[in-house]
């Protein structure tokens, strides 16, 4: 009967170790996960700002070769 409780005991050991590893995992993913999106927006947002700049860029050289002619 003894050793019973101790496969008992041992099992729910081992399960409850496990399910801990799992959710310790799980939360270390999820946070990961959340740092890259905050990476990924803030370079998402330097790229549309570059794309607005080079816009901005092209109308002054536009502007500029114009005033050079004389127009």
């Amino acid at each position: 009967m003894t050793e019973i409780w101790v496969a008992l005991i041992s099992l729910l050991g081992t399960l409850g170790g496990t399910l801990g590893g799992i959710l310790i995992s799980n939360r270390l993913t999820v946070y990961r996960i959340a740092q890259l999106e905050d990476k990924v927006a803030k370079h998402n947002h330097l790229v549309e700002r570059t794309y607005h700049l080079e816009g901005r860029m092209t109308e002054a050289e536009h502007d500029i070769r114009d005033i050079k002619r004389g127009k």
